[in-house]
Formats: C-alpha cells, structure tokens, sequence
C-alpha cells in the first residue's frame, strides 16, 4: 500500500505541475475565457504547488521508511482536499457544472476534483493510524 500511494502521490504532484505549465502556456484548459475565471484560477498556483512539493516529500520519506514521509503525506492529504471543496464551491456557486455536457475542460475539473479528494481521503485513511498521537 505504501508503494501504491506514494506512486499516487508522484503522479498527482506531476499532474499539478502539467496543469500549471498548460495552463500559463497554452490556456487550453480553461472551462470558460472569462476575467473572472482566470483570476479565480490564478489564485490557485501556491497552494497547488504547495500541495505538490508535499506530496513530493511525502512519496519519498514513505518509499525510504523516513517518518518525515507520514507528516508530509498527511499535509498533503489536507492540502488536496481542501483545494478541492474550494475549487468545487467555485463550480457550485458559479454554475459551471452545467457545462460538463459539452466541455472537455470542464470533465477534466470534475476529474481533478473527485482525484483530489479521494487521494487525500485515502492517504489520512492510510496515514492517521501510523502517526503516534500523544
């Protein structure tokens, strides 16, 4: 399990980078061109990557058995859920739900939201036990 998760992790934080990448140069994955959108979206790069270095450092500490590898897989956890009930808020309160029918872009967000919010369920589900409470 600890393999599979930190594999989990490291795709998850390299799939974070390529959104930003793709979405700074390309801009093909917007759900909608409009100002409001975009800002919206661009509030979002430090947290997302902030998500990933954790879930960078956590794979590894879990791969090498170091206990650094727990605090930063659950930090990761915490980040990944939370960045997706505020991107899903978003969504719910600006309608863009609506738009899954015929928007690619949109499906993709769906994707990236339920991911986001498995992962970092799964990881405290996997993590919590293993970190000793005082």
């Amino acid at each position: 399990m600890t393999i599979f998760l930190s594999v989990l992790m490291l795709v998850s934080s390299a799939i974070v980078i390529y959104y930003w990448v793709d979405f700074y140069l390309r801009g093909a994955i917007y759900v909608v061109n409009e100002d409001w959108y975009i800002k919206f979206q661009k509030s979002f790069p430090p947290a997302d990557l902030w998500m990933a270095a954790c879930g960078i450092v956590g794979a590894i500490g879990l791969l090498t058995g170091q206990a650094y590898g727990l605090i930063f897989a659950l930090l990761a956890a915490s980040s990944a859920i939370f960045l997706a009930l505020m991107d899903i808020t978003f969504n719910i309160e600006n309608r863009l739900y609506s738009l899954v029918a015929k928007s690619s872009q949109m499906k993709f967000e769906v994707v990236l939201n339920v991911w986001a919010l498995f992962l970092g369920i799964g990881l405290i589900i996997y993590v919590w036990p293993k970190i000793a409470v005082v």
